[in-house]
């Protein structure tokens, strides 16, 4: 590794671009190895800039073959990073840039510019890749509309917008639509479509196309319903129509991310198109449907209004996460659909906060901004809109809107922008709320209470504690929403939404009978952790009485958390309370079967070594596992007669849907299967996988085996069913690693990275062997060390094909501080290995840094 790291970018340091565009065209010959790229760019001074400054374009791994300004050749030396047009050679009126560069796609193994995947040629720009494909000011504040055309004798040729002509060995495609370059799209090969038409609200009729590989397209009927669906809800919810003529989905097998939202070309990771019930599961079905919404939703929230630069990336993602949970509890069930997010919230982004790798929603400097598409930006970023959305109401949320699209339809805005629209719409002061954007961390909501015999008190304190660079932090404005529930289970206050905007608050009750049980946070109203002293019982009550039910699911994921801390820090047995609460869940019938599935799930090992460290205890993994083993079959054990009912009960004969009401049927009858599998050997969870003909239940009885050490000769079916599908093949890849006894879990990891169907080059792939060992903590985090050295050995192995891929990987050491010396010498000890690398990528440069530097 180079001696210094490269400087950070600072949000303080940001000026407006020197130069505008007016509009781009491009031609682009299509070759593997040499493909040629002309731009033609119209430029003009920017009136807010100061006027005689250089124009910077960015460019990296680009031949310059020629350059003109209005006509006349120019001989110019780029640099590592780019190009500079002095002042001095540049008209200080409008001017025409021309530039031929070449690039050799086939050698992009970074996946980011023009690359390709398995003969397709495909892009990914966001956020910095454009300059890989020609010079240019690559930055989110630089908009202009493009014009492209594509020569190849690839059959299909797509670009951003409308087609306007085509022949034989070339396309025309014309974006009227001003957007920044990382919103540039392409897309070439031999591809077929799934179809459909939709009318707008407007009436305009669009075309909307699912493009993939021969032999897939009977895969894409949920995508295109899910599309279809998505652009109806935001016509009806947000009153947001499409503005182009064709909407173009693709599917690419090699892609870092999830999906890309380049106006009117969405390019999709093929685990997030590609489903029939065969190969997919209900989560797969859930997480295309969401994907699929949250692209298109971007269409408005991040095309039409972007962000002036990376800092503001939340104003675009966090808000569009928050319109697909909008939409997606919609679409399904509301409570359990937030409880799902909460879930994911918790294990992603609570974590990043109280490690190393804390950063604020909207950071103040990054080195790599790849780096920072994160659990913070994205799902706390949308848990900040849910706030606001509660705090003004929904009224007042609908006013900000019309206002935002109104004020800012085709400008890169920032987040204060954002907040002003709110205030201007509302007349709310929201100052002290923009800290949520600003300070890093996880609040901690410390509640007290008080009863005088007619006057219920809750003290609510807030604290947030130190992240890296952020020692102090000032107190927020945190909604809390409570309800309560009286000793005979009524609710006798219904939910109420206190503000708590200083560091300690009395909030009072008054004229109640008899002293009531607070149910608080009710719809996980705010990113916090809740510090609140209930014994078993008072859990109990909530689980068994509360009106909300994520409040409900909480009381019960408290219990058991509370139980298993006992368990581990004091070998206890399994207390009475939750095993009966649960007995009662699951004769309940009027309870939403998903409701039960996830009452009936424990916290996880990566939360109770959390919440373990935050108590002042050092989490053993290996004792976090066996206490969760234990917990788990006093429930089969004692819960058996229950579960077989259930088991039975929630069977979905006929055809398989993929709809929320049935997909909680399967996800209640598997986790009865996997408690049941403890008792009988497997015997129920093998005859399932014999005769399932849904992957859901497939793999659900597969790793109901794995879990209680059996299923080596289903690994071999399975494998031999699907060795020819990429995506069901990462399946088996992955579950194999996930489901490994702690001191096999890095040996099976190698074994499988041994493989020849292991391709370290797909990113779907390589997460399913190296990202699937950090998903085993009690198998990553063996005392012997393996773990840690076969993830140090791939992320330096694939910083080299692919840093952006490889730096996102290396998040599985930054929870390292919370462990004993021993641990945190073998951790510290491959990251210095890693950070000592003489070719490390700039990516991976600074979160390892990150990770080694940060007080903790």
């Amino acid at each position: 590794m180079k001696d210094t790291q490269p400087a950070p970018v600072h949000l303080r340091d940001y000026t407006p671009p020197a130069w505008l565009v007016d509009r781009v065209a491009l031609t682009i010959r299509l070759d593997p190895a040499a493909t040629r790229v002309r731009a033609q760019i119209r430029f003009r001074p920017n009136p807010e800039a100061a006027p005689g400054q250089d124009l910077r374009l960015d460019g990296e791994g680009l031949r310059l073959i020629s350059a003109r300004i209005d006509g006349a050749a120019r001989t110019l030396a780029p640099d590592a990073t780019g190009l500079t047009l002095p002042a001095a050679i540049l008209p200080g009126s409008p001017f025409d840039w021309e530039a031929e560069v070449e690039i050799a796609p086939q050698a992009n193994t970074a996946l980011e510019g023009l690359y390709m995947s398995r003969g397709m040629y495909c892009t990914q720009c966001e956020a910095e890749g454009f300059r890989r494909i020609t010079f240019y000011p690559d930055r989110p504040d630089v908009m202009a509309p493009f014009r492209v055309r594509i020569e190849s004798d690839l059959p299909v040729l797509l670009s951003n917008g409308n087609p306007v002509a085509s022949g034989p060995g070339w396309a025309e495609w014309d974006d009227p639509h001003p957007k920044p370059s990382y919103l540039f799209a392409l897309v070439a090969g031999d591809l077929v479509a799934t179809s459909d038409r939709f009318t707008t609200s407007q009436g305009r009729d669009v075309a909307l196309n699912i493009w993939v590989r021969a032999g897939d397209e009977h895969r894409t009927a949920y995508a295109m319903d899910a599309l279809k669906r998505s652009m109806r809800w935001d016509e009806d919810v947000y009153g947001l129509a499409y503005d182009l003529d064709v909407f173009n989905i693709v599917a690419v097998d090699d892609f870092n991310m999830g999906a890309m939202e380049n106006k009117g070309l969405n390019i999709f990771n093929s685990r997030y198109v590609l489903a029939d019930p065969e190969s997919a599961t209900d989560a797969d079905f859930a997480n295309i449907e969401r994907i699929v919404a949250h692209e298109y939703f971007h269409n408005w929230t991040g095309n039409r209004i972007t962000c002036r630069d990376w800092f503001q990336l939340s104003l675009k993602e966090g808000l569009t996460v928050f319109r697909d949970q909008q939409f997606m509890a919609d679409m399904r069930s509301a409570p359990v659909q937030r409880i799902g997010d909460v879930l994911t919230l918790r294990a992603r982004q609570f974590r990043e906060d109280a490690g190393p790798l804390a950063h604020p929603v909207q950071p103040a400097s990054y080195v790599e901004i790849n780096n920072f598409y994160t659990a913070t930006v994205y799902e706390k970023g949308a848990e900040l809109i849910r706030m606001l959305h509660l705090l003004v109401g929904p009224e007042g949320y609908d006013a900000a809107l019309e206002l935002y699209f109104e004020r800012h339809d085709g400008q890169a805005a920032t987040i204060e922008d954002w907040m002003r629209v709110f205030e201007d719409a509302t007349g709310r002061d929201l100052l002290q709320f923009r800290r949520w954007y600003a300070q890093a961390g996880t609040p901690r909501l410390k509640v007290a209470e008080d009863w005088d015999g007619s006057t219920f008190t809750l003290r609510l304190s807030q604290s947030t504690p130190p992240t890296p660079g952020q020692p102090d932090k000032a107190p927020l404005m945190i909604p809390v929403a409570v309800g309560l529930i009286g000793p005979d289970g009524a609710e006798v206050v219904p939910t109420q939404v206190l503000e708590l905007t200083q560091a300690t608050q009395d909030f009072r009750f008054e004229g109640l009978s008899a002293r009531p049980v607070a149910s608080l946070l009710r719809g996980a109203s705010a990113p916090v952790i809740v510090e609140h002293a209930l014994d078993a019982e008072t859990r109990a009550h909530l689980l068994a009485h509360d009106t909300d039910p994520v409040a409900r699911w909480e009381a019960g994921h408290d219990l058991a958390r509370d139980i298993l801390h006992a368990m581990i820090l004091e070998n206890a047995r399994p207390g009475p309370e939750y095993l009966a609460a649960l007995d009662r869940l699951l004769r309940d019938e009027t309870l939403d079967p998903a409701f039960r599935a996830f009452a009936l799930g424990l916290p996880g090992q990566e939360e109770l070594a959390q919440s373990l460290f935050e108590a002042g205890h050092t989490p053993d993994p290996a004792a976090i596992r066996a206490a969760r083993e234990r917990l788990t079959q006093a429930m089969a054990e004692t819960l058996a007669q229950p579960l077989a009912a259930v088991f039975d009960a929630m069977d979905t004969p006929g055809p398989y849907s993929p709809e929320a009401a049935a997909a909680g049927r399967r996800a209640l009858r598997l986790r009865a299967l996997s408690l049941l599998s403890r008792l009988d050997g497997g015997a129920k969870a093998r005859a399932l996988f014999a005769t399932a003909d849904n992957m859901t239940e497939a793999l659900g009885a597969w790793g109901a085996l794995l879990a209680v050490g059996a299923g080596q000769e289903e690994t071999a079916a399975f494998y031999r069913r699907w060795k020819g599908d990429r995506l069901v093949l990462d399946k088996w890849f992955a579950q194999q690693i996930i489901h490994a006894a702690p001191e096999a879990a890095a040996d099976t990891a190698g074994a499988l990275a041994a493989h020849p169907d292991f391709d370290p080059k797909n990113p779907n792939r390589f997460r399913a062997v190296v990202g699937a060992l950090a998903m085993n903590p009690a198998g990553f985090h063996h005392v012997s060390g393996a773990g840690y050295r076969f993830v140090a050995d791939w992320l330096i192995r694939l910083d080299a094909m692919n840093p952006q891929a490889a730096a996102r990987q290396s998040t599985a050491f930054e929870t390292w501080r919370r462990y004993g010396a021993d641990r945190q010498a073998l951790i510290r000890a491959e990251l210095e290995r890693i950070r000592a690398h003489p070719k490390l990528s700039r990516d991976m440069g600074e979160m390892v840094a990150r990770m080694l530097d940060s007080a903790g």
